[in-house]
């Protein structure tokens, strides 16, 4: 059953969230979510400390883009159901490989730690994925039969990223970490050729979540990474239609790194049926248009299972009038959006 979702205005609509300034537990002792931890932060300062067996989800997400191609790492934990998969498309051939695939009945991979302090590992047969925090960075490492991946990514100074909580129930919930602007360095192989990755010429985006679902889920996501009109180092981070009707968005922009919270639910527009025409996304303060050239669709359907992912990439143009009242403006900032449905 899909959750009862409040229709927004064919503009959006501005609520007014709360920003957590100190540490804060998710859940309560009962493992219900606290109350205490609805909000918003610059850095990481939820403990995402989930109880219980059956409906809690937990993944990263890692992608860089390059030169040369895009690169995407994943680790998803679902408590019946794991998942690990490993892609990378080259631009110079236009040919995607996908490696990886679900295990069923897994062990924990090192993704129960509150803190997100420990290594995360997941492996099936030959395609194995592991992330280590270090310090303010992470080490993405990775092996397949095709792609092998050594990367050191990591902010620059100043860099907020945010977190939020978005409540369903006292039952259902979800925290998530979105950052982007992250600079990778280190080497990707894909087929024996090596790629070196600089971070004057690469980026990388991450999402991390921690949460308990409902059965269906869907939601469309989108970042990019670039600069305004002016040249001042932008991120942008915007989702949507998950979060209608609660009292939290996972929507914000980066401005020479530092964040400035867009507290509206947005409006998404596109085409499912021709993906690579223009998106827009709108609200009070919004005006985005997003120009794909690629599009990317992923699907697993067990019936009860389903896992269906439409993701295309390409460049963010418009304008976003900030809370002090001035506009920024930009073209041509690179990024990626997606619809995803979710059944598990």
């Amino acid at each position: 059953m899909k959750l009862p979702i409040r229709r927004l205005s064919p503009g959006g609509e501005t609520i007014i969230e709360n920003e957590i300034t100190d540490r804060v537990d998710l859940c309560l002792p009962s493992g219900e979510l606290n109350p205490a931890a609805i909000g918003w932060t610059r850095s990481a300062l939820h403990s995402t400390n989930l109880r219980g067996w059956g409906r809690n989800k937990r993944f990263e997400y890692w992608a860089v883009t390059t030169p040369a191609g895009i690169l995407s790492l994943n680790i998803s934990h679902h408590d019946y159901r794991a998942n690990v998969s490993l892609s990378y498309w080259d631009r110079s051939t236009d040919v995607e490989i996908r490696q990886g695939g679900n295990i069923w009945l897994p062990g924990h991979a090192g993704m129960r730690d509150p803190d997100n302090q420990t290594p995360m590992h997941a492996q099936k047969r030959d395609v194995s994925v592991r992330f280590i925090p270090r310090g303010v960075g992470t080490e993405l490492e990775a092996t397949s039969p095709r792609i092998h991946v050594s990367l050191r990514v990591g902010p620059g100074p100043d860099h907020e990223s945010m977190g939020v909580v978005v409540p369903w129930t006292d039952k259902l919930f979800q925290y998530t970490k979105k950052d982007n602007g992250l600079r990778p360095e280190g080497t990707i192989r894909i087929d024996g050729v090596e790629h070196i990755v600089t971070a004057d010429t690469a980026t990388a985006v991450h999402d991390r979540g921690r949460g308990r679902w409902p059965y269906f889920t869907f939601w469309n996501w989108g970042a990019g990474s670039g600069e305004t009109d002016d040249g001042t180092p932008l991120g942008l981070q915007f989702g949507g239609k998950w979060t209608d009707g609660t009292p939290s968005t996972e929507n914000w922009v980066r401005i020479d790194g530092h964040l400035q919270k867009v507290s509206e639910h947005l409006v998404w527009k596109y085409d499912p049926t021709d993906w690579v025409k223009e998106w827009t996304i709108t609200g009070p303060s919004v005006k985005l248009r997003f120009t794909p050239y690629r599009h990317a669709h992923n699907i697993f359907n067990r019936v009860v299972v389903l896992s269906r992912g439409d993701t295309c990439f390409g460049h963010y143009s418009g304008e976003i009038r900030l809370k002090d009242g001035t506009t920024i403006a930009f073209s041509d900032v690179q990024g990626h959006a997606e619809e995803v449905e979710r059944r598990w």
